[in-house]
């Protein structure tokens, strides 16, 4: 059981989003604090009835946290957290699931749109000067979206407005999802993952909206880079692990896919001996596709819902996971 509102301590824990300052400006009158770092966050959680954290957790907090009953994650995504441990604790945990899909989305589309305008070459150009000339081979020029197969794993509120900003621009769109009885949402037609080796070859981009599980780790890996159609692209604002990073890598080496946008990798920073830093055909935005004005408040309205629900003796959680 949640302590009284008026004995409850909430611990804010990220590195740069102004949580705390927006959950202050609410007047609940429930006390809180804040935590910008690892070592802040290890000194404090013992005083934390609740935690709103995402990318500073770590599992070594667990046994410091001793009033801990209910984690908030930031994100869409609770990969890292212990789910049995938190469950053993009596600790509830809700995502933030859709509070940023439509941003996501917009990203992604907005990645897909930059690949195949070649925005990065031209922004690249921009920065020596360089006024390209007309290209004779087409090949080597840009493309269009139009008529262009969007294959996306991953059918959720992302995928699925991703799909329909897809088809507003004219492409054919063919979904992925754990449970295809879940529906479509804007794709022409959807399938089960088990069905992604016989579609990858009709992709002319590949697009990962799902989340991280066992069954969806190294999903892409080389045998599936190998399936794609030549001349593909990848988008990734999925996880990082959803694809063997080493394989994609050789995959743009060989020039067998085209190019490849990537939001999230395997390690996050991504190190700095990576070849993805210096490829041409790579663009890399820094796992900022759910960043938004309003990601604060939107965090918080499902916190202050959950909190309500638990004062109230409810069981089941808005976006719960445990």
């Amino acid at each position: 059981m949640l302590p009284a509102k008026d004995h409850l301590s909430i611990c804010f824990a990220h590195v740069a989003y102004q949580l705390r300052r927006r959950f202050e400006e609410r007047r609940t009158g429930i006390a809180s604090f804040e935590v910008r770092d690892w070592a802040g966050l290890e000194r404090r959680i013992g005083e934390a009835d609740v935690l709103v954290i995402s990318g500073l957790w770590r599992d070594a907090l667990l046994p410091l946290a001793g009033r801990l009953r209910y984690v908030q994650s930031i994100g869409a995504g609770t990969d890292q957290f212990p789910r049995q441990g938190l469950a053993d604790r009596g600790i509830r945990l809700a995502s933030a699931q859709g509070v940023n899909a439509n941003a996501v989305a917009e990203h992604a589309m907005a990645l897909l749109l930059a690949l195949t305008r070649r925005l990065p070459e031209a922004r690249d150009n921009q920065a020596r000067q360089v006024w390209r000339g007309m290209i004779g081979e087409p090949a080597e020029r840009e493309a269009e979206l139009a008529g262009k197969t969007l294959l996306i794993v991953g059918l959720g509120r992302i995928g699925g407005r991703l799909a329909r900003l897809a088809r507003a621009f004219e492409m054919r769109v063919v979904g992925l999802r754990a449970d295809p009885a879940k529906g479509a949402q804007g794709a022409e037609a959807v399938h089960g993952l088990d069905a992604l080796p016989g579609l990858l070859a009709e992709a002319d981009c590949l697009a990962l909206a799902c989340p991280l599980t066992p069954a969806t780790e190294k999903l892409i890996d080389a045998a599936a880079l190998a399936r794609l159609k030549p001349g593909a692209l990848v988008i990734n604002v999925a996880r990082g692990r959803v694809v063997d990073e080493p394989a994609l890598i050789a995959s743009l080496r060989s020039g067998r896919l085209a190019g490849a946008a990537l939001d999230v990798t395997a390690t996050e920073p991504l190190p700095a001996d990576s070849p993805l830093w210096r490829m041409a055909n790579v663009l890399i935005t820094p796992h900022t596709a759910g960043e938004t004005r309003a990601y604060e408040d939107n965090v918080l309205d499902i916190l202050q819902q959950n909190l309500a629900r638990l004062w109230r003796g409810e069981t089941a959680l808005l976006n719960q996971v445990v």
